[in-house]
């Protein structure tokens, strides 16, 4: 708050945390300043969904993923409140998930398999290295391990997949349609992923590709930035058939719960809404040749 007034805005504050947190936003000002976590930003985010109002975010949460896909992370909040006088305005894509659960934005990600199952036990109290852990680093190699362990455990599941139109169906044992380059504990899975193109990324790992995600799993955990070589895919439509394995929509949980629910449909259609917000980022690296002049 401190910050924000020496660089001459005037604040309102409001925490999440509060009942009806969301009317402020009925008169949302010419920014709306997210200080948190990606939970917190999709949170809020979800609720300007089709309006002009650019959002800008300081964060401050454990892995950060739609700040670092921006190119914000990294920075200290004097320098991105200093940058937004020359920052760019970026039209940034959401999902819109629709299942039996009925419809969902979603500004990082969807998925079933692998990260789905394991933010089911991320909360359990048998998770000691995770509630122990002191800063984002050690939470985050926390997960790292649990994600390895999980894997070990976990069975691909048969699921039926057309993007577009075109068939990928096959056993799989993580499947992510990806709106940022990461997701969870900074898990670089569409490094390619562009926030503004009208597409998602496709990220799915078969059952004979299990290796390869153990193997980019162990590199993180030792410290490594690997590269997880998979075939990616683009498109604007995902069509899901599964069995009532539980899914995430960002950081919600489907079934919200650790009983499984019974659905009438297993169908998912995922769709992207192009442009539906808008977001701050630093402005755009110059070339040498533009510096010269």
């Amino acid at each position: 708050m401190k910050l924000l007034r020496r660089a001459g805005h005037r604040v309102e504050y409001q925490s999440v945390k509060e009942k009806k947190w969301h009317k402020i936003l009925k008169n949302p000002g010419d920014v709306v300043v997210v200080a948190g976590g990606d939970g917190t930003v999709g949170k809020v985010a979800r609720r300007l969904i089709g309006t002009p109002t650019p959002i800008a975010i300081l964060p401050m949460g454990t892995a950060n993923n739609v700040a670092t896909t921006l190119g914000i992370s990294g920075r200290t909040f004097k320098e991105i409140i200093g940058g937004w006088k020359a920052a760019r305005c970026v039209h940034f894509d959401a999902g819109v998930a629709k299942g039996p659960w009925g419809s969902e934005h979603f500004i990082e990600g969807f998925g079933l398999g692998l990260f789905a199952e394991t933010m089911f036990r991320i909360d359990s109290a048998n998770e000691k290295d995770l509630a122990q852990a002191e800063d984002p680093g050690e939470e985050i190699d926390a997960v790292l391990k649990m994600l390895r362990g999980r894997l070990r455990k976990l069975k691909s599941n048969e699921m039926t997949v057309r993007l577009d139109g075109k068939d990928l169906s096959a056993e799989y044992v993580l499947l992510e349609a990806l709106n940022v380059r990461f997701i969870g504990p900074n898990l670089n899975l569409a490094p390619e992923a562009e926030t503004n193109d009208g597409l998602l990324d496709i990220v799915a790992v078969p059952h004979g590709k299990r290796a390869e995600l153990n193997r980019y799993l162990a590199g993180r955990i030792n410290g490594a930035e690997p590269s997880l070589k998979l075939r990616r895919h683009r498109g604007a439509h995902l069509q899901i058939e599964w069995e009532s394995s539980p899914i995430h929509i960002d950081d919600m949980r489907w079934p919200d719960g650790q009983k499984p629910m019974a659905v009438k449909s297993h169908a998912i259609t995922i769709k992207v809404d192009p442009g539906a917000l808008v977001f701050l980022a630093p402005p755009a690296k110059r070339s040498r040749s533009q510096r010269r002049r």
